[in-house]
């Protein structure tokens, strides 16, 4: 699993606090009386309830609790055809297909043989990923925000190997952190928010946004942010192939240095890792 000395399975888990020893007190809403669903409760819970998580995966979550600087060098089988077959369920019925044309009704039809040989692919190293469908959304102002749209199995293999790593980056990330995270909303967010500004003395509220953000992420940057916590080359394949898959818009194939594409089921964790 790791590069270091194996803990007891039975280990107790502890809770991770909001933030960082030193941080202003202002930020430590999460665990005031009045706040739901924030990081006072333990990591399981925000994903699934702890009957229905495997204990692999639970391994890897202690391990990356007590261990904040561990590389983990072995996660790839974690993403078992059990994995895989969850991914497929949980995605949208009804959702419009990728460049290749398949919908979840084709891939269910097969859906046992398909995800043998997809799970046997991503194994052996030759699976690979199809270009991201570009389709753009009307934004307020004329704008239009251009979101991608993944092929079935890259969506499949993207929310089943996104599970393993929440493993490891749900114990890093910070308290304050909301944004496209298990369990937690702008919902939450905003009842932080007002339990913040309610019981503590507050004069300002900035509201920030960076432009273009998902578009201009370096993805040579994002890679080496991966490599502080993830030493299985095959898991850095696997995200190397998903950037570089490239974008394809009105039939032209195109691929970037920069950037990780909207609506892909991984872009969300792999931005808030880069921003962390």
């Amino acid at each position: 699993m790791m590069n270091g000395p194996e803990k007891s399975d039975s280990a107790i888990r502890a809770k991770k606090p909001a933030n960082k020893a030193g941080s202003p007190a202002a930020e430590r809403v999460e665990q005031r009386a009045g706040t739901k669903g924030n990081t006072g409760q333990p990591h399981t819970r925000r994903t699934q309830s702890r009957d229905s998580v495997s204990q692999g995966l639970d391994r890897v979550r202690h391990a990356a609790r007590q261990r904040k600087k561990e590389r983990f060098t072995a996660l790839l089988h974690h993403v078992t055809i059990e994995s895989l077959r969850d991914a497929f369920l949980a995605l949208k019925r009804r959702a419009a297909p990728g460049v290749d044309g398949v919908t979840w009704k084709d891939y269910e039809a097969g859906l046992e043989d398909n995800l043998l040989d997809l799970h046997a692919r991503v194994h052996r190293g030759t699976y690979r990923a199809l270009p991201v469908r570009r389709r753009f959304i009307p934004k307020p102002g004329g704008k239009r925000r251009p979101l991608g749209i993944a092929a079935l199995e890259d969506k499949i293999v993207q929310r089943a190997t996104v599970t393993v790593l929440n493993a490891i980056y749900e114990e890093d990330f910070l308290g304050f952190s909301y944004g496209f995270r298990p369990g937690r909303s702008q919902h939450d967010a905003l009842d932080a928010l007002s339990v913040a500004i309610s019981g503590t003395p507050v004069n300002w509220i900035l509201d920030a946004d960076i432009r273009g953000f998902f578009d201009s992420v370096s993805q040579q940057w994002l890679v080496r942010f991966l490599e502080h916590r993830i030493g299985d080359e095959r898991v850095i394949r696997l995200v190397r192939k998903w950037l570089k898959a490239g974008v394809l818009e009105d039939g032209e194939w195109s691929v970037s240095e920069k950037g990780t594409p909207q609506g892909a089921v991984a872009s969300p964790l792999l931005a808030n890792v880069y921003l962390h």
